[in-house]
């Protein structure tokens, strides 16, 4: 049985007793809960994605408490100092250059010459972090293409019994993955997140393009079907058909099933929509109808899971 661990310093330390014997365990961060491995250790990389049930190419994020320790496993240059101060802790996370000498699993990084690192802000990962000592690989808590938990009971829905311990740390207050800033040649956004498009672009003072492959990803969060509840989902509906479950989006949506934001408020959207995307696939009895959602801001990040979730399942 996964044990579920309070955020105590006790249950900090079992935590950290689990990852350093190569076990894993989930956490919470600002974003969503993370499945963590000593991201040194084949093992336990490996079981991050058995336990998933993952695919292989597929890069994971390394999790760090601060700069200082990503510097022993990245190459920053100047751009990439700048926007990690600026967003550090947050919910960014830049693929830079891999440090030779860094020491990861090569699994972590798919055989690929960069690595994906994150500093996270949540106190309870934070606290994690320094207990264990060591880069944790970590990517969201749940079975690989389905939703992303934002509350314990999320994990333990998808991996009881398949991973250690879970760390209860409440709810998430984001809501969203981290933004994935690809900083390994010319600065492009791979996935949309927590930090919207617009602040790093004021950040380098220049537009930032959109890019990342779904055949052969170099970040996570970018294959075609993602983040995907059981009901068929259909996006940009402003009536839904009979016996569709919808899920609204503003003023407009009153009387929807479930509204992510009824003030239209972005921020609020991204926080609900992982935890009101499990609740419409339990409730619904046939498909999920989304309102549509304004693609600025947040709701960038928010329109690119909703598009994953109703991509076709492979």
């Amino acid at each position: 049985m996964t044990e579920i661990l309070a955020p105590t310093p006790d249950g900090l330390a079992r935590a950290a007793r689990f990852l350093k014997a190569e076990e894993l365990v989930a956490f919470p961060t600002e974003t969503v809960y993370g499945l963590g491995g000593d991201a040194r250790s084949d093992i336990a990389v490996a079981r991050i994605f058995e336990a998933k049930g993952r695919p292989r190419f597929n890069p994971l994020i390394v999790h760090l408490p601060d700069l200082d320790a990503a510097h022993a496993v990245g190459v920053f240059d100047d751009v990439a100092e700048r926007v990690a101060s600026a967003f550090w802790p947050g919910p960014l996370t830049l693929v830079v250059p891999l440090r030779p000498s860094a020491r990861l699993s090569p699994l972590v990084t798919a055989d690929l010459s960069s690595v994906a690192i994150r500093v996270p802000a949540h106190p309870v990962a934070q606290q994690l972090l320094r207990a264990f000592g060591g880069p944790v690989a970590a990517p969201s808590a749940n079975p690989s293409g389905r939703v992303s938990p934002t509350r314990a009971e999320h994990v333990l829905a998808g991996l009881q019994g398949r991973i250690a311990a879970v760390v209860d740390g409440g709810h998430c207050e984001v809501g969203l993955e981290s933004t994935i800033l690809g900083l390994a040649g010319e600065p492009v956004i791979l996935r949309p997140g927590g930090i919207p498009a617009e602040a790093l672009e004021a950040c380098l003072g220049r537009p930032l393009a959109t890019g990342g492959d779904a055949a052969k990803p170099s970040a996570p969060g970018q294959l075609a079907s993602h983040y995907a509840p059981s009901a068929r989902v259909r996006l940009e509906v402003t009536r839904p058909e009979p016996g569709e479950f919808w899920l609204g989006f503003g003023p407009e949506a009153a009387v929807a099933d479930l509204n992510l934001s009824p003030n239209g408020d972005l921020v609020e959207a991204a926080a609900n929509l992982f935890h009101y995307l499990r609740e419409a696939d339990a409730r619904a009895k046939g498909a999920i109808a989304v309102s549509p959602v304004p693609e600025k801001g947040l709701g960038r990040a928010i329109n690119d899971r909703l598009r994953r979730a109703a991509a076709p399942r492979g």
